[in-house]
């Protein structure tokens, strides 16, 4: 889609060109030639309309379709009153049932993030408020947790506020700039503290005598040390020699070249993680073989089951369920609708399925969690009775004795 674009693109700039340097073979009044950063729209005629196919490249446009360009009788081009810009009407290429299904596929997308930030908030907070908790594995927890949902609530706000909005790609502003800066830096954030759960899990699994205060300290150095300094190359890669439209527009939304920088941790950290996860259950079904009456092979089926449940348990969390769908396919594939909404729910539902399993049926937390119900509803049920106790006694007290409480 990338090279698509840009040669597309690049197409209609020669074009245009070409016909700037020719001279016009049309009478005053005409419009001249111009492109609009998508099309190259030719010269035209006093209150004539011109016609270009819509471009491909757009995700939702029809290139069977027309998009036009009206020049007004005194021999420019239509101003629209609201941008009071030179406006081209694009609105035709639009194929409303593949609007229609993007629409839903982002309403999907903002569903599955804010419940996975509403789960990640609770997780968050019980880790918080429950001291006795706080661990090396649970820290490493919190952090992955973090930048899951600050990355989901960014993506909240880019799905709603920004891609929605023709205006503020247009205008491609700075700030929008720095939202997809952080956007990306936070979703690398939760692929590195993915690395950081698996190398953890490896290292204490592996290694009998590690400092955790120590192995911490790594483990945070690389959680947020790899996003940020990948993300610094890759902004000033993209910002000082991005050339090309989709390089420096609509607020870097565009796929380009340049986002082959962000791919190779995401690369790196999927490799290592399947290496740690394999070795993981190698050791597991070592240790739990052994554990099962010298190897004699009678509780094999538990094992087995123990196993698996290992790795269901460690898959979401390694991050390794993104080699399920490694590939996009192309714009109006059979499959990519099927591609789109397994997509959605995987990337926008991770957040839960993470809180779920590693927070809410986490035992240490239950066992808290308990522990705490039962403090409250002992506390309540100790103060009614009091109540109840006091309003018995009450009950005895004479009434021509109220002063001084004497007793029958």
């Amino acid at each position: 889609m990338e090279d698509q674009m840009n040669s597309s693109i690049s197409y209609e700039i020669l074009q245009c060109e070409i016909a700037s340097n020719t001279t016009p073979t049309l009478k005053n009044p005409f419009c001249r030639s111009r492109f609009d950063s998508w099309s190259c729209w030719p010269d035209t005629p006093a209150g004539h309309t011109a016609f270009h196919s819509c471009p491909e490249f757009i995700v939702g446009f029809d290139p069977n379709r027309f998009a036009h360009h009206k020049c007004e009788e005194d021999g420019t081009w239509f101003i629209h009153p609201e941008s009071n810009r030179t406006w081209a009407n694009y609105t035709q290429c639009v194929d409303k049932d593949d609007l229609t299904f993007r629409q839903n596929i982002t309403l999907m997308y903002t569903i599955g993030y804010f419940i996975s930030l509403l789960a990640l908030s609770v997780s968050l907070f019980i880790f918080t408020y429950f001291k006795s908790l706080r661990c090396a594995r649970i820290t490493i927890h919190m952090n992955l947790f973090v930048a899951f949902a600050i990355n989901n609530f960014l993506w909240i706000i880019w799905y709603n506020f920004i891609l929605n909005s023709i205006e503020i790609l247009s205008n491609n502003q700075w700030w929008c700039i720095i939202v997809h800066i952080l956007l990306y830096l936070f979703l690398l954030s939760t692929y590195s503290w993915m690395l950081c759960e698996g190398l953890y899990l490896h290292t204490v699994l592996i290694s009998t005598f590690v400092s955790e205060t120590r192995l911490v300290r790594y483990m945070l150095l690389l959680g947020w040390g790899i996003p940020t300094t990948t993300l610094i190359i890759y902004s000033l890669a993209r910002g000082f020699y991005g050339t090309t439209v989709a390089d420096t527009q609509q607020c870097w939304m565009d796929d380009c070249s340049f986002t082959r920088i962000l791919r190779i941790p995401v690369v790196i950290t999927i490799i290592l993680n399947a290496i740690f996860l394999f070795n993981i259950l190698r050791v597991l079904l070592v240790k739990l073989k052994n554990g099962t009456g010298n190897g004699s092979g009678l509780n094999a089926s538990r094992t087995s089951l123990q196993a698996l449940r290992a790795t269901v348990l460690l898959v979401p969390l390694l991050g390794l369920n993104y080699l399920l769908i490694p590939f996009r396919p192309e714009t109006n594939h059979p499959w990519e609708h099927v591609y789109e909404i397994v997509s959605a729910l995987t990337s926008s539902l991770q957040g839960l399925c993470v809180s779920v399993l590693f927070c809410f049926c986490n035992g240490e937390v239950i066992t808290q969690v308990k522990r705490r119900w039962a403090a409250v509803a002992f506390v309540k049920e100790n103060s009614f009775t009091a109540t109840t106790s006091t309003g018995h006694v009450n009950q005895f007290i004479r009434p021509n004795h109220k002063a001084t409480g004497e007793k029958v």
